[in-house]
């Protein structure tokens, strides 16, 4: 080992050193375009790919130009991830193209870079986004080793790289499968077909048994008593019975099953506008929003408060049973629904969710399947709205959306079913995305050994890094004595000491 705890044979180098840096610049915006005309063009890590990146964009006049094999680097928002240029292309600002010299493997400096990766990163700078300066890139050290040892070192990473891969691979497959299940798994049970139905096991059984239809014509009833007892002077107001859903395209349902619309079978509520005047007051509580509600889940990590006087506290608490649904979201989450059980005592709830008080002979947790249903097969966005990029879900939509109804000890035996299936899911998550961050350590492992030369063998006869860095200088002088000629007409000029 040398006094810097490398092999021998080995040093430190700065970057420009011993590739040549070029900064990408953004060409004017009225000549680059997604027809296909041009050159290539990439403009940052978005377009990135594990080893070379996705064209997405073309350049017809472009003004910094990266070559095959150069290893691109992002220089902004965020610093530090690399690809490989996998042809002629041009870089926008957010990139720099890296060009070895003297024949190091392009792939050399690309595993130098991802392994010192999060020390170019902690020399961003920026108020708005990080970024590094050309002079932070060129300076930027690296590892050096003796060149042969260098190809050893690649094959090497990238024998090892292909079966942890592999295995990467592997559990990215079991982690959609899992997403899958889960979403059979919901649409199993709302389609009658996770456990013996009721009617099945009351045939077996030789007894009667409560059906759909005749559970929801016991909450019609409950809910229109309990509305005559509430409301006073009944005869001066009209009653308005929940509207039933259009079930003409609607499929068959199990024997005992029956559908409901989601207002027939629960109370549905918007809360509370947020509004400047709510920012202060004497009635400060604490209020959910749709970054705090997550499928079948509440975050309370980040909980906002705002004024709620007079009869606003009452009206707009959360009660422990509430589902509530985000009303506007990104298409494929809108609706996304959990269940509120009381975590944080007197709670509201803003106009961006929509809360769902499910009828006293309606099992809370089947609703919330039912949601979660929807939301993942898209039976919500079907009923949204889209401005921009945001879906929203009317509440008059909502109410009238169809539900399926089976008979209430049915109910719960589907609960406790879903509930026993997808904390198995749950654990395999787990245990994958675990998996996974130990493939993410052992990439870093292995390159780190690989830079402190422990990866591969060394061997003492290979020429040293300094003997490369000197032939990389002289190249460069050689070449820059050689432009010089060529401007001057092939002939050197010397200045006489004291002339001008």
């Amino acid at each position: 080992m040398n006094v810097s705890g490398l092999p021998q044979g080995w040093q430190m180098a700065a970057l420009d050193e011993v590739c040549e840096v070029i900064q990408g610049q953004s060409p004017p915006g009225d000549t680059y375009n997604d027809s296909g005309a041009g050159i290539p063009f990439f403009q940052g890590k978005a377009e990135f790919g594990p080893v070379y990146p996705t064209v997405v964009k073309w350049c017809s006049s472009p003004t910094k130009i990266a070559e095959l094999d150069d290893i691109l680097i992002s220089i902004r928002a965020p610093v530090g991830p690399t690809n490989l240029c996998p042809l002629q292309a041009c870089i926008g600002r957010g990139l720099a193209a890296i060009r070895p010299l003297g024949g190091i493997p392009a792939r050399y400096i690309l595993y130098a870079l991802r392994n010192s990766e999060s020390d170019l990163a902690s020399r961003g700078t920026g108020s708005t986004f990080a970024a590094v300066s050309g002079a932070e890139l060129r300076s930027h050290r690296i590892t050096l080793a003796p060149l042969p040892t260098q190809h050893r070192i690649v094959a090497e990473i990238e024998r090892q790289l292909t079966r942890l891969d592999a295995a990467v691979a592997a559990l990215k497959r079991i982690r959609a499968n899992l997403k899958r299940y889960r979403a059979s798994v919901l649409k199993a049970a709302c389609e009658g077909r996770l456990v013996p139905t009721e009617a099945e096991l009351a045939r077996a059984e030789g007894r009667d048994y409560e059906t759909g239809a005749q559970l929801l014509a016991r909450i019609l009833r409950e809910r229109r008593i309990a509305w005559e007892t509430q409301v006073p002077n009944v005869r001066k107001r009209k009653y308005d019975e929940p509207q039933p859903p259009d079930t003409s395209r609607l499929p068959e349902l199990p024997e005992g099953w029956t559908w409901a619309s989601v207002e027939q079978v629960g109370r549905l509520q918007l809360g509370r506008q947020r509004a400047p005047k709510y920012h202060q007051g004497q009635h400060m509580r604490p209020y959910l929003r749709v970054q705090n509600v997550f499928e079948a889940r509440i975050d309370l990590s980040d909980v906002m408060e705002m004024d709620f006087p007079g009869d606003d506290a009452t009206t707009y608490e959360l009660r422990s049973g509430d589902i509530l649904l985000n009303e506007g979201q990104s298409p494929e989450l809108l609706g996304r629904p959990a269940l509120y059980r009381g975590e944080l005592p007197g709670v509201c709830f803003t106009n961006t969710l929509i809360r769902f008080q499910a009828a006293g002979s309606l099992c809370v947790e089947f609703a919330l399947i039912v949601f979660r249903h929807y939301m993942r097969a898209g039976r919500f966005a079907a009923e949204g709205t889209i401005t921009t990029n945001i879906a929203h879900l009317s509440l008059g939509r909502l109410s009238l959306i169809e539900f399926p109804l089976p008979p209430l000890a049915e109910q719960c035996r589907i609960v406790a079913e879903v509930e026993r299936r997808l904390s198995v899911i749950q654990d395999l998550e787990e245990s994958t995305g675990l998996n996974l961050r130990r493939a993410d350590r052992l990439q870093q492992a292995i390159l780190k050994r690989a830079f402190e030369g422990k990866l591969v063998p060394q061997d003492p006869n290979d020429e040293p890094a300094s003997a490369l860095l000197e032939r990389i200088r002289a190249e460069g002088t050689s070449a820059k004595q050689a432009a010089g000629m060529k401007r001057h007409g092939g002939k050197t000029r010397y200045r006489r000491r004291g002339k001008a």
